[in-house]
């Protein structure tokens, strides 16, 4: 949502140690992608089947969203993505969305769909500036439209069966009307209930227990050892924790990162987690979880020194930076390409003082 830029901008901390012409030659000899081919707004190629039925949405055609997500049948993970690409879509143009639950009118699919736009929505609406660079006006607008969400998600919600998604969706919008602890339990029991290990659930639901929102780093952390405990390797719920750490980083200017991601207890939640997204890719190298994955999980090996590691998760993404954590930087492409560049540069200086 873009809220929370890291204080620390653009600097670029430690990665100033080598010069511009020497992180450039690395990314060369890497034969990684130039920081001005980067897209700095996904986290990976775009999915082709969605392009697809985007340009048929776009075009009118209601039938190809609805297939789009009946197909993902009851994959939870993949069904939530579908919804939100839609969702995402249906922002920018309604009309389909308009004519889908028209013509079915109890179609579980659309109300999903037509739920998660509306939390889509409100946040366009409310602009991606801090609160003091938010009117008065865009917040009555942001709320208005986030309780119209509370009444889609009900009615989605109604005729979901054991579907998950309609709830997972809804976390976001807990964020946003500021659900107290009681009713976001109650929220969560629901999912737990339908999918205890959906992974993109656990992300969402993190970002509700941060300090930011509802609750505290001390809760935030709680809840991703609580997750990564439960998870098992390939689930990908290791990484959940990793999200609580960056956060707590990320918000506490107090805190030093080259001293903070070496800590024991991170370092070791660093390796669970690359046992964890080595199985998931194992056991389906085009799960689309795992790319964000790799971006953090690049980012905590930065910071332990652990170059040749972090540069390995970089080359395999290489070409995007549109995610945590890179996007909490004004200009997300240029701060990974400088962190994967400094990491590739490190490689090259520990090979040549090995020979």
């Amino acid at each position: 949502m873009g809220l929370f830029r890291n204080r620390r901008g653009t600097n670029p901390n430690r990665v100033g140690s080598f010069s511009d012409k020497q992180l450039v030659s690395a990314e060369r000899q890497f034969g990684l992608v130039p920081v001005e081919d980067i897209d700095g707004t996904a986290a990976m190629a775009p999915d082709p089947r969605f392009e697809q039925v985007r340009q048929a949405v776009l075009a009118g055609d209601w039938q190809a969203a609805a297939a789009y997500l009946q197909d993902a049948g009851r994959d939870w993970a993949e069904r939530s993505r579908r919804s939100n690409a839609l969702a995402a879509q249906a922002v920018a143009d309604d009309g389909w969305l308009l004519a889908w639950r028209t013509a079915r009118r109890e179609d579980p699919g659309a109300a999903l769909v037509n739920a998660r736009s509306l939390v889509d929505l409100a946040w366009e609406v409310r602009g991606g500036g801090l609160a003091g660079a938010t009117t008065r006006e865009q917040f009555a607008a942001f709320h208005r439209v986030l309780v119209q969400a509370g009444e889609a998600f009900a009615a989605a919600q109604e005729l979901a069966g054991d579907d998950p998604c309609p709830f997972i969706a809804e976390l976001p919008l807990a964020m946003g009307l500021g659900y107290d602890h009681e009713k976001f339990a109650a929220l969560w029991s629901e999912v737990e209930h339908r999918d205890p290990h959906h992974v993109g659930a656990h992300h969402s639901a993190l970002q509700y227990w941060c300090a930011k929102w509802r609750g505290s780093h001390e809760a935030a952390e709680e809840f991703g050892r609580a997750a990564a405990a439960k998870g098992v390797p390939g689930q990908l719920l290791s990484t959940i924790v990793l999200d609580a750490y960056f956060e707590y980083e990320i918000t506490d200017e107090t805190l030093n990162p080259g001293t903070y991601y070496q800590q024991p207890h991170i370092v070791a939640a660093t390796d669970a987690a690359l046992v964890d997204v080595a199985a998931a890719h194992t056991k389906d190298p085009h799960d689309r979880n795992i790319p964000p994955a790799r971006h953090m999980l690049g980012h905590f090996l930065y910071w332990q020194n652990r170059y040749e590691e972090a540069l390995e998760q970089f080359r395999t993404v290489d070409g995007y930076a549109g995610t945590t954590p890179w996007s909490y930087y004004g200009n997300p492409a240029e701060r990974y390409a400088r962190v994967r560049n400094y990491c590739a540069a490190q490689a090259l200086h520990r090979n040549a003082a090995a020979r």
